[in-house]
């Protein structure tokens, strides 16, 4: 009889921590297999949250259980979550309960308008384009972080950068300006100093050089023509303001009839720059600009060779030949 107690003793000891190591390993253990994002939308509701994560991760019932425990369904929040490799259920779920977000990184370049940033934006982050387009074009906004509307624009420094994916638009503008408080060190306010422009100018100046050349270095050429040409009073008859002013980016030949269009951005009918960026320039544009080559050239023309970078001219008779070789070319291919 002894015997047999002890047998069972042992039976139900043995059982016990059987049990003890499954409960274990289902709440402890390993429930990633490999890294993964998980994307919990501000509109999820915990259904989608549960849809989304199943296929993620092991120990499916026990995380079931322990959500249930820490009512989950009524606490978790949206986000961009990583599960890393090893992370069990109790981590994962406390993960969601607080809101324990990796940030994201966001990208912004190439953009011309805050109808594209906005756009942009939206494909990165969690808040929907029509919400980013009002807190980027309004005037509340713009004044909020020190700006006037037309300005604000002017704000937004090409880079990439990280935020939470939940980020909301006034958040995203906030942290926008400390970025660009950032952007303007010491050093770069006093190359400032040395081209005669204020910080607002200097950008917009950089995005009429962004939108004439994508040749970093070329660029510093570039600008020092439009600053020979702002310091001698010669209006600066880009091209890229009269596609702005007329909100056509695709145009490939600029007529005489476009220089007419009535815009105060049009540098063929306004002298000086035009009141903001006709673009979100890149950093190498907004150096350039900075650093701008000192010589004696007020003209320009794309070279016929189409490889992207310019003829310089001092003259107008030099510059003349050169457009009348860059015009041949374009009819020769037939570009309209």
């Amino acid at each position: 009889m002894r015997k047999k107690i002890v047998y069972l003793l042992s039976a139900v000891g043995a059982a016990v921590l059987l049990a003890a190591t499954i409960v274990f390993v289902q709440f402890r253990g390993n429930a990633v297999r490999g890294k993964s994002e998980l994307f919990v939308a501000s509109k999820a509701d915990y259904g989608q949250l549960v849809d989304s994560l199943m296929p993620r991760i092991r120990h499916r019932a026990a995380f079931r259980f322990y959500a249930r425990r820490i009512g989950l369904a009524d606490s978790f929040k949206p986000g961009h979550y990583v599960l890393d490799r090893g992370m069990n259920v109790i981590r994962i779920a406390r993960m969601l309960k607080l809101g324990l977000q990796t940030p994201v990184r966001v990208t912004i370049n190439n953009v011309r308008t805050p109808a594209q940033l906005a756009q942009k934006l939206a494909r990165q982050l969690d808040a929907d384009s029509a919400a980013l387009m009002q807190a980027l074009v309004s005037r509340e906004s713009a004044e909020r972080v020190g700006f006037d509307s037309v300005a604000f624009f002017s704000m937004f420094i090409p880079d990439s950068y990280e935020f939470y994916w939940t980020v909301s638009p006034e958040e995203f503008v906030s942290s926008m300006k400390r970025e660009y408080d950032r952007f303007w060190t010491p050093e770069r306010d006093s190359l400032r100093k040395r081209s005669g422009l204020s910080r607002l100018g200097v950008l917009t100046l950089a995005s009429i050089v962004y939108e004439e050349t994508r040749k970093s270095d070329e660029m510093p050429r570039v600008a020092g023509v439009y600053i020979n040409r702002l310091r001698r009073g010669i209006p600066l008859q880009a091209d890229p303001t009269v596609k702005f002013a007329m909100q056509d980016f695709a145009l490939r030949r600029i007529l005489y009839k476009h220089l007419k269009f009535p815009s105060p951005y049009n540098t063929y009918i306004n002298r000086g720059l035009p009141p903001s960026p006709i673009c979100m320039p890149g950093k190498n544009a907004i150096d350039a600009v900075l650093n701008f080559e000192k010589h004696d050239y007020i003209f320009f023309c794309a070279r016929p060779e189409f490889d992207g970078y310019h003829n310089f001219a001092r003259t107008f008779a030099e510059h003349m030949n050169n457009a009348r070789a860059y015009s041949a070319e374009l009819n020769r291919r037939n570009i309209k």
